[in-house]
């Protein structure tokens, strides 16, 4: 199993301090649509592992969340990708979950849900909890520089999990990947 975890917020579309609270507001960043694309020809099965505290703080509905996704599933489509599923945490940092990153309870579900070993693994994120909840089981951590990556680039770069790799965006990495999939056959 040649399994991708995606954050959301940052890596796939455009962040906002204010929360991405309705499909309109949900921008996917330049590339990243290509990204998944070249990701699923690849043969990778791509899920997306996002914390959605605006859920639980009422800035916005499940509805409107089912909205944003809607919109990414379409725009990942008509790009020739496929997301495979979608695990948010809808909690606040006091519900005290399991789930929010950087805990690796949604990591963990996905592995279980794909029967995908962690050690082979990337997640993409653009934050260090997203990093951490993958390093936390054993996987791949990969920070991209769009959303919040070049602050966390810049304020946590000393402690990045180990072998963390660092790119421009979802698109670079993507081509990284395929690279070296490419000259490993």
């Amino acid at each position: 199993m040649k399994l991708i975890i995606l954050d959301r917020d940052g890596v796939i579309n455009q962040d906002r301090d204010d929360f991405v609270k309705s499909a309109d507001e949900w921008i996917p960043i330049a590339g990243s649509m290509d990204a998944i694309a070249f990701l699923t020809e690849a043969g990778y099965t791509v899920a997306v592992a996002t914390n959605q505290s605006g859920i639980g703080r009422k800035y916005f509905t499940m509805q409107e969340l089912t909205e944003m996704h809607n919109k990414m599933h379409r725009l990942a489509q008509q790009a020739g990708g496929v997301i495979d599923g979608i695990w948010f945490c809808p909690h606040t940092a006091a519900d005290g979950c399991d789930c929010r990153k950087p805990l690796p309870g949604m990591v963990s579900d996905i592995l279980s849900r794909f029967n995908a070993e962690a050690a082979d693994t990337w997640l993409v994120g653009d934050s260090l909890r997203d990093l951490q909840a993958i390093a936390a089981v054993g996987g791949k951590p990969a920070l991209v520089l769009t959303g919040k990556g070049k602050k966390t680039l810049a304020a946590e770069g000393d402690s990045l999990p180990e072998n963390t790799q660092v790119f421009d965006n979802l698109l670079a990495f993507s081509q990284y990947l395929l690279q070296n999939h490419a000259e490993a056959v």
